[in-house]
């Protein structure tokens, strides 16, 4: 099976620390899926320890596209082959249901363009397509049914458009997703008094709020009664701005995810093909109660960490 590499367009997109201004609108608009929503209210723990969650999920995820094996994509697939119940209209979900799959990964290959055409890069037509093409393998490497794949990038948006209009809907759990003002410092400043944390939060969570809102389709705020001004739109284009700048301040192999960056040191002789691939550190594993479940990404492997002290997430 076809693998992306460093050739492709996804690989200059994805995978990058301005991604993580896309958190609260992937896990919001994820959860927007009816079937999607009820399974991660019912099963998923990503209420009680969001931030180890969130950080530890982005390992195996950013590897499917560059650890260049589908083993990776096969490993995110089974964590969520136990992942199944009812709807409350007397429907039944399974986290494995291609529909419900495709979108999670709509959103992951989709939120590349949202990003690059607020926060960069700077994106063409060609590579907007370019990256539908690839988000084909890349879904292709998870080992689900490809039926509900659109087949050309002209199709995946009236499917988006679909999606947002008249499928997604608003749910406790987008609320819990869109609302970080209660949540505990996060790992790696859990020294931190939780009274000065709160503090700090809540200007945090309304700005982050305030980009999320605009990074919503037009369908999507009218759902959840969320107002955007010709004015936001300007403020948010200006900030994006900003924040491509600052990025091209920084050396390119550290506006990477480790994993990422593990990838492309990977084609560069940097790291060796043999060498285990970069995992989340200990302070992002699940409860020590919970670390068996097989719903939970947990790797023992930890080799290499002690020796990269710039890894930070």
């Amino acid at each position: 099976m076809t693998v992306l590499g460093p050739d492709s367009v996804t690989w200059r997109y994805f995978g990058g620390w301005r991604g993580m201004l896309m958190g609260l609108w992937s896990g919001s608009m994820q959860n927007m899926h009816p079937k999607l929503g009820a399974a991660v209210w019912e099963h998923s723990d990503f209420f009680d320890e969001r931030w180890q969650r969130l950080m530890r999920s982005l390992y195996p995820i950013i590897g499917v596209v560059f650890d260049q094996t589908t083993d990776t994509g096969s490993e995110v697939r089974d964590y969520h082959r136990t992942i199944k119940g009812d709807m409350p209209d007397g429907g039944r979900y399974h986290a494995l249901d291609p529909d419900v799959f495709y979108w999670a990964h709509a959103t992951f290959w989709y939120g590349n363009i949202r990003c690059a055409e607020i926060f960069g890069p700077p994106i063409t037509e060609a590579d907007k397509r370019a990256l539908f093409a690839e988000s084909r393998t890349w879904y292709a490497s998870y080992g689900v049914s490809m039926r509900p794949c659109p087949d050309t990038y002209e199709d995946f948006l009236v499917y988006w458009d679909h999606m947002c209009r008249s499928v997604l809907e608003d749910h406790p759990a987008v609320r819990t997703v869109l609302d970080i003002t209660e949540l505990p410092p996060p790992p790696w400043i859990s020294w931190m008094p939780v009274p000065v944390w709160r503090r700090l939060a809540a200007p945090v969570a309304h700005g982050f709020m305030w980009i999320t809102t605009g990074l919503y389709d037009e369908p999507v705020r009218a759902m959840l009664g969320l107002t955007w001004t010709e004015r936001d739109e300007r403020r948010l284009r200006r900030l994006g701005r900003i924040v491509d700048r600052a990025f091209r301040l920084v050396p390119p192999r550290y506006r990477l995810h480790p994993r990422a960056r593990d990838g492309w040191d990977r084609v560069s002789g940097r790291v060796g093909a043999g060498e285990p691939f970069i995992e989340t550190p200990v302070r992002n594993l699940p409860p020590p109660d919970q670390q068996d479940s097989p719903v939970h990404y947990c790797p023992v492997n930890a080799a290499r960490r002690a020796d990269l002290p710039w890894q930070r997430t």
